[in-house]
């Protein structure tokens, strides 16, 4: 790997940096031969083993060349993704660590690198699927036509152009904030391209919701990490926490000790938060293009399938309580999906779930478990099953038709089982995407931990204040990680950075805050433009 390159060109400041010479000798120092090797034979190792799984898996499924031209391009567009998200979001764990001397510039990025990889591979795919579930039912369902690539490279594409961009600024923007506009751009192209078929936008309340989440995230950064530094100034009365750096010398041994466990904590959750954006979009590829071997969870065992099949009957008669007389249906399959699609609750549709639980219930009954269902039928049978899952989340959600809690236990076993079958990520997928997020942290770390340790507040960064502003970053995190909602770690930390430097009387950066805000205002609308027109490109291309 090549040493680090010169300080970008920056957006017009008449603020002054806080440079100093020595530390940014340090920033600009190559990591070594032995860390690149280093860094080098861990990559070596991680992408034969997810390139050997990869054809293991593929081995399987007969598909033709054209599929996995398709394919390949795709996952290096979805990894190209994580990349550029490990420029911006990684560096931000980074940034306290290096500017109260804590840890060296070099190791501090190799040691979140170590943990965000942690927080990769042990993350829970709720993140992923959350943000899957904002896209229009149809391309989810038909993700292999040619509209279902058009979505994907139109959201990939316009998130890596946006990301980009701000990156070469120094501006941390929010990689989340970038992928959900590009969704929704998506949606309202599908929706105004196809006006006449009445297929779906977005799902308003569901973007809504992580809306909700990316909205307050700088405000909750803003505000705990305020309130966290005043409340550390009245219990805790060492001054040398709520000094300045003084040199190059590393703070006491307790104070590094906090700035290291708050950067680790940083760094995991946000490798099992934001590494989840790339793995539900890599899996939408996965089952568009070979769709025999990743449409359905192949590692269930036959006692997972005779247990579907056990809570698939169970829901059935639940459902079966409350269907009333007078329904008729045509299609179960047709009749869910104009549910999911429109979320207007029709005494047709608890028929047509009922009729489509029971269905897929009876079919894996035939074939015995679900790794032998033929391979002409596993996609169908994915989106029944998928449909089914959705269409039970929106019921709950919704309150429509009111069911006692006893039922809603059952049928949430059912979801929680036919989930467990269609939204999962495989290994190799989870080390490929924190493979991209280190490699993208170890070429473009500086840009963004430059912005953020020397240009948001007048002064320089306190022990105090990093801690504070970590400690903020690392329990938001895990809190959104925890519920299944994206949150930006570049916004959290970046407004508690801000939130410290009042608590401290220190001032901002006025020009910095005004660019940050205007990159947090722009970042919606101009990946939605982005993402629609690339969608519309895209689709008369394919």
């Amino acid at each position: 790997m090549a040493a680090a390159p010169s300080l970008p060109p920056t957006l017009p400041s008449s603020e002054p940096t806080l440079t100093t010479p020595v530390l940014h000798a340090k920033l600009n120092r190559s990591p070594g031969k032995i860390g690149i090797l280093g860094f080098g034979v861990v990559f070596v190792i991680g992408m034969v083993y997810a390139g050997f799984h990869r054809l293991t898996d593929l081995a399987t499924a007969h598909t033709g060349s054209v599929a996995y031209v398709l394919l390949g391009i795709a996952l290096l567009v979805a990894l190209g993704f994580e990349f550029v998200n490990g420029f911006h979001d990684t560096a931000n764990a980074v940034a306290t660590v290096i500017y109260t001397h804590s840890l060296e510039p070099h190791v501090a990025v190799v040691w979140s690198g170590f943990w965000n990889f942690l927080g990769v591979m042990t993350s829970s795919g709720l993140v992923a699927f959350g943000i899957i579930s904002l896209l229009p039912v149809e391309l989810i369902l038909q993700v292999g036509s040619k509209a279902g690539f058009a979505m994907v490279f139109a959201l990939l594409v316009a998130a890596i152009i946006w990301n980009l961009g701000t990156w070469y600024f120094g501006l941390p923007a929010s990689s989340s904030h970038t992928l959900i506009g590009s969704i929704i751009g998506v949606g309202i192209a599908n929706q105004l391209m196809s006006a006449k078929t009445g297929t779906s936008g977005v799902d308003w309340a569901q973007a809504a919701n992580i809306g909700k989440s990316l909205v307050l995230s700088p405000i909750v950064g803003f505000g705990v990490a305020y309130l966290l530094l005043t409340f550390m100034k009245l219990v805790i009365k060492n001054k040398a926490l709520y000094e300045a750096p003084v040199g190059t010398e590393p703070p006491p041994f307790w104070i590094r000790c906090l700035l290291v466990l708050t950067c680790t904590g940083v760094s995991f959750f946000h490798g099992s938060n934001d590494g989840q954006k790339g793995m539900g979009l890599i899996m939408l590829i996965l089952v568009g293009t070979v769709p025999t071997a990743y449409a359905l969870n192949h590692a269930m065992t036959q006692k997972d399938s005779d247990d579907f099949v056990a809570v698939s009957q169970q829901a059935a008669g639940i459902l079966s309580k409350y269907v009333s007389p007078d329904a008729v249906i045509a299609d179960a399959r047709d009749e869910v999906t104009t549910y999911v699609r429109t979320k207007e609750f029709t005494a047709n549709t608890m028929l047509g779930l009922r009729q489509l639980v029971s269905d897929i219930g009876n079919e894996t009954v035939q074939f015995g478990e679900l790794g032998k269902i033929p391979n002409d039928q596993v996609r169908n049978f994915r989106n029944d099953m998928y449909i089914a899952s959705e269409a039970l989340r929106l019921m709950k959600k919704s309150g429509k038709p009111v069911m006692s809690a006893t039922d809603w236990e059952g049928l949430n076993n059912y979801k929680k089982h036919a989930d467990a079958a269609t939204r999962f990520i495989p290994t190799w997928v989870k080390v490929a995407v924190a493979l991209a997020l280190g490699l993208g942290t170890m070429i473009g770390w500086k840009r963004i931990v430059v912005t953020v340790g020397e240009k948001i507040g007048k002064e320089h960064l306190t022990y105090g204040q990093g801690a504070a502003a970590e400690i903020t970053a690392m329990l938001t995190i895990g809190a959104a990680d925890g519920f299944g909602l994206p949150v930006s770690t570049t916004h959290v930390l970046s407004s508690g950075i801000a939130g410290t430097m009042m608590a401290n009387h220190s001032g901002l950066q006025w020009s910095t805050v005004r660019n940050l805000a205007m990159a947090w205002v722009l970042t919606l609308p101009i990946s939605m433009m982005l993402a629609g027109l690339l969608f519309w490109g895209f689709r008369n291309i394919f």
